[in-house]
């Protein structure tokens, strides 16, 4: 059993806790041509200056803003499509819209951007079809100004199905006896649902969102990447792709390193806090 478990945990110890051990670059000048031992320790500079710095405090509300609204919307998103196609009587039409929907999970951010560009982009389908009844230069991925909302909109297209397997595992498990019983006493279907389906699938929601806000500050880095040319810096600039310019573009390593860790701190500080106000509420957390 033990020799199961040496691969994943090889794994993690790889890619996840050895470059943990690279945060001290946030500490100093680092260049990678001196390497950490030579670079210049500056102590708590790197976390000054990105305090101070303007295009960080932009790239922190970005974050903030599209991290809640994928929170609001695209969280519940697959928790209603499983809830609906759990009521679809004719399992082939529900196995054939699980089908539909959880392709796009599948495909590159690439190939996503690329789909949704022909689809609502500036020399698009939809542009087409506007310019017919008198509406023209419709652009949906040039806006700056909707821009967050799209990315919630792109995100929900490609997660929301494969996000819908987990509940429907849940709902899987609770005992058909309790339907069964409800039914008889005259509980109609959205009484079920009210009442049975959403108490038994909670513990799995609450897990879910707690892990999510582990992530809450990461919002897609090729996503971002991607699109950043056409609406600009100031809609689509992110933490993910400020480190990614500062550090690894503009060779400013360390600034980039304290972004990163101050990111981890916040991400987990609201797990804790998540975990522990979901133990005051009853659930069992996750820890």
């Amino acid at each position: 059993m033990y020799a199961f478990i040496v691969p994943g945990l090889l794994f993690f110890l790889v890619f996840a806790y050895l470059p943990m051990l690279g945060n001290v670059v946030a500490f100093q000048d680092f260049s990678p041509f001196r390497g950490i031992a030579g670079s210049a320790w500056v102590g708590l500079d790197n976390f000054t200056a990105l305090a101070t710095d303007p295009e960080v405090r932009r790239a922190f509300v970005n974050t903030i803003v599209i991290a809640t609204l994928q929170l609001i919307f695209a969280f519940p998103a697959p928790i209603l499509l499983a809830l609906l196609l759990n009521s679809l009587l004719s399992e082939t039409v529900r196995r054939f819209v699980q089908t539909i929907v959880y392709l796009p999970h599948f495909l590159s951010w690439v190939i996503v951007i690329a789909i949704w560009t022909q689809v609502v982009g500036g020399d698009s389908l939809a542009t087409s079809l506007l310019s017919l009844v008198g509406v023209e230069g419709f652009n949906a991925m040039g806006e700056a100004e909707t821009f967050k909302i799209l990315v919630v909109l792109q995100s929900m297209w490609k997660d929301v199905g494969w996000g819908t397997i987990i509940f429907f595992a849940a709902i899987a498990g609770i005992p058909r006896e309790l339907y069964e019983a409800a039914a008889v006493d005259g509980a109609g279907g959205w009484r079920r649902t009210w009442s049975i389906t959403l108490p038994g699938i909670t513990p799995v929601i609450t897990l879910l969102l707690i892990l999510n806000l582990g992530g809450f500050l990461t919002v897609g880095f090729e996503q971002m990447l991607l699109q950043q040319p056409a609406v600009g810096a100031d809609a689509a600039q992110v933490l993910d792709t400020f480190v990614y310019f500062r550090g690894v573009a503009g060779g400013q390593w360390g600034i980039a390193a304290a972004a990163g860790i101050v990111k981890g701190i916040v991400a987990t500080v609201m797990v804790l806090a998540a975990n522990r106000i979901a133990k005051k509420l009853g659930s069992q957390g996750v820890f």
